[in-house]
């Protein structure tokens, strides 16, 4: 029987320009790029050279740390360009996709036949071990970590958020072999939510199935191992994208890399809002050109619009990005008499605007912050938006002093920054809740070695 948990506290944003469960087609591109940025807390470490030829599969960087957790390149063809930024810091690998591409062989597996160490190894070859996270610090783990548990969280629930039952539609048989692999290692745990019935979620084996109940952050991976198994120090648990979940599926049946997946192209500046199949480091403007422009200044967001990085058109596909959103960047609004006005239009979490008599409204919102950073305001709003068992300002406060202590005692080993997302959009005093909560984690890992 699937366990049910319910939560209280959170907040649903509903914004306009969410995606039609339709797909369009899209043109391949000819270059991608794999972004070390993607993969929080690895030191990456080049292994190929400009003019060299890579298949599918085989690595364009490594974990300096860790040299044997490789990160695969997603298509064949030559490489173009290792591009970097400030103090040589390596921004990402391009590749020039070849017309008919070529992947790396690595064996087709029986996955009933392996064991955890199999499982590790085959993943590690592949160059896909590095795309498990791991809590505490929210980073990209590594083989010599031993999980006490893993979890997967296929409910995706913030705004504009890609659906993933849409996207596993074809790819359960994958999606399957993913999560016997992982229950190999440690006992898995899947989260869903309420209102997905797919077969492959419900009915998932090897698995035991969460079903959470709340608003967002409900379908934040750290909230449900927050509510299953919380993180204690010296404790460990490994975090998959379920996307991530396929790839590795893929793998074991194929013996290819295949990071192929389904993205969500929404936003209120995309003219037809729909999904897309893309390749991880696919160039944006392969999707974007001919579905957005309305003649306003835009900002494309590589992710959703409370936890992606800021992009451009000609950028590409992180990761571990779900969804492509295009909203008004907002700075160049004219208000007549600014905040006084009523508002009808603009979203509240207070009854400040009258939007609040509207019901469920979709809101075009733009990326302004609407205010200035300020001291912290102790009013609980944190509180009423994070269903965690944590103290969420007092641990803000704590990060901002760099009392290591009070971080410790206020439950840093087990939040994200995501899980700071919606804290971050209700916050009186307009602070950077994300990267302060990196900065922290940052913090601990250094002086915990």
């Amino acid at each position: 029987m699937t366990r049910i948990i319910k939560l209280r506290h959170g907040l649903d944003i509903n914004l306009a320009g969410k995606a039609e469960t339709v797909k369009r087609s899209c043109s391949g591109g000819k270059v991608f790029s794999l972004m070390p940025c993607c993969f929080e807390g690895v030191k990456p470490k080049v292994v190929v050279k400009e003019g060299d030829r890579v298949k599918a599969g085989d690595a364009l960087f490594v974990n300096k740390d860790f040299p044997e957790v490789g990160f695969a390149s997603p298509v064949s063809g030559r490489v173009s360009m290792v591009e970097r930024g400030e103090r040589r810091k390596v921004l990402g690998i391009r590749v020039e996709a070849d017309e008919q591409q070529e992947y790396a062989d690595f064996g087709v597996k029986d996955v009933s036949a392996m064991d955890g160490a199999a499982v590790k190894a085959a993943l590690l070859e592949a160059g896909l071990f590095g795309y498990i996270n791991q809590l505490p610090y929210a980073v990209s783990t590594n083989p010599q970590t031993e999980p006490k548990a893993i979890f997967v969280s296929a409910l995706r629930d913030m705004p504009l958020a890609g659906d993933f039952e849409f996207e596993l539609q074809g790819n359960e048989k994958d999606f399957q072999t993913g999560l016997t692999a992982l229950s190999k290692i440690a006992k898995t745990y899947l989260g869903i939510g309420e209102k997905q019935i797919s077969q492959a979620l419900r009915q998932a084996k090897d698995v035991e199935t969460v079903e959470f109940r709340g608003k967002c952050p409900a379908g934040n991976v750290g909230v449900q191992v927050n509510h299953i198994s919380p993180v204690n120090k010296g404790e460990v648990v490994w975090t998959v994208e379920p996307a991530a979940v396929i790839f590795f599926g893929r793998r074991l049946n194929t013996g290819r890399v295949d990071l192929r997946r389904t993205v969500a192209v929404c936003g209120s500046e995309v003219k037809w809002p729909a999904y897309v199949d893309m390749t991880v480091g696919q160039q944006l403007s392969t999707v974007l050109d001919g579905m957005t422009g309305y003649g306003v200044k835009v900002r494309v967001i590589d992710g959703n619009p409370l936890t992606g990085r800021v992009a451009s058109g000609d950028g590409f596909l992180g990761a571990h990005t779900s969804e492509v959103t295009v909203i008004p960047e907002g700075d160049d609004a004219d208000e007549m008499l600014g905040w006084i006005m009523p508002r009808f239009g603009q979203f509240s979490t207070s009854r400040s605007y009258f939007s609040w008599l509207l019901g469920k409204k979709e809101y075009s919102l733009d990326a302004r912050v609407k205010g200035g950073e300020r001291h912290i305001i102790m009013s609980g709003e944190y509180d009423r938006v994070l269903p965690m068992d944590i103290y969420g300002e007092y641990l803000v406060k704590a990060i901002i002093a760099g009392d290591i202590d009070k971080m410790e005692q206020l439950g840093i080993y087990e939040v994200s920054p995501e899980d700071f997302a919606l804290a971050e959009f209700v916050d009186s005093s307009k602070l950077e809740l994300q990267r302060i909560v990196r900065e922290g984690l940052d913090m601990m890992r250094k002086e915990n070695g």
